[in-house]
């Protein structure tokens, strides 16, 4: 009776703690995020050779050979083993070598930096990470958009990364890496979409009380629907002009998306060099 109500108790526990979590990493959809997906499966699988006998004599040994059990007492004749202290150390050694093996060349292949290589024409969209948005311009279309991206499937896109205020960290689960977004800094970051849907898009650092607001959808669709989603933010008629950029500057929580059909093509410089003093110092 208090073996099964125990299992039960652990079913249950482990039910309730994976209730809530979002297996984003492990269901990706991108070029680069199925390559992540995969290492993490794969790194996890490996370490899961050492916990998962380990969890269980865990269990097993204080059971078997408990104090209350005097008939079962275990009172060896040896004090030192080579075949336990081989596997002991050589099998941890062994998943060691093999994971720092993976980690040295999966920091090369699956650099964020790194180029998505494609016979489509890249898409550059520049990323500034503010109090609490984030904002999306498209200089070649001249069009920006607040907590809303959307760019072709099957298409390289190299996001350009910055911040207004405080250090951000730009991150789309199941599409690609996250890339930290610092003021008076530029940080880049390709990925390509292999699958049209909806994404979810996340701040994943720490940066005051509206962070938990600091969302936006990705949308990976087809060329049709991009260029019927760029005609829509150019129907808007709202143009990103310095007042409406001080009004976004302004800390908001649970930003609405907004659309801008016009901008200044220079506005993602202007900002990296608004901390820079190289406005200043040109003048």
């Amino acid at each position: 009776m208090k073996k099964k109500l125990f299992q039960s108790t652990m079913v249950f526990s482990l039910a309730l703690l994976l209730s809530g979590c979002d297996l984003a990493l492990f269901d990706s959809s991108g070029v680069t995020g199925k390559k992540i997906g995969d290492t993490l499966l794969l790194t996890m699988g490996l370490m899961l050779i050492v916990v998962i006998p380990t969890i269980l004599m865990s269990i097993w040994i204080p059971y078997k050979y408990h104090a209350s059990k005097k008939d079962d007492s275990y009172d060896p004749e040896w004090e030192h083993s080579s075949k336990i202290e081989f596997f002991a150390w050589g099998v941890p050694v062994v998943i060691i070598v093999i994971l720092a093996t993976i980690t040295y060349f999966t920091s090369y292949s699956l650099d964020p930096r790194k180029e998505l290589v494609s016979d489509k024409k890249p898409i550059t969209i520049q990323v500034v990470a503010m109090d609490w948005k984030w904002l999306f311009l498209f200089p070649e279309e001249k069009i920006a958009v607040v907590n809303e991206v959307a760019f072709p499937v099957d298409t390289p896109v190299e996001f350009l990364v910055t911040s207004q205020s405080t250090m951000n960290s730009f991150f789309i689960p199941k599409l690609g890496g996250q890339i930290y977004a610092m003021a008076g800094m530029e940080n880049r970051m390709n990925i390509m979409g292999n699958e049209i849907g909806e994404y979810r898009g996340i701040s994943a650092n720490y940066s005051g009380f509206g962070f938990a607001g600091m969302r936006f959808k990705a949308k990976v669709t087809s060329e049709e629907d991009f260029e019927k989603w760029k005609e829509g933010v150019k129907a808007s008629g709202q143009v990103l002009t310095d007042a409406e950029y001080d009004r976004l500057i302004e800390k908001t929580r649970d930003h609405k998306v907004e659309y801008f059909s016009s901008i200044n093509p220079l506005q993602f410089k202007n900002i990296i060099e608004s901390f820079t003093g190289a406005q200043n110092g040109s003048n």
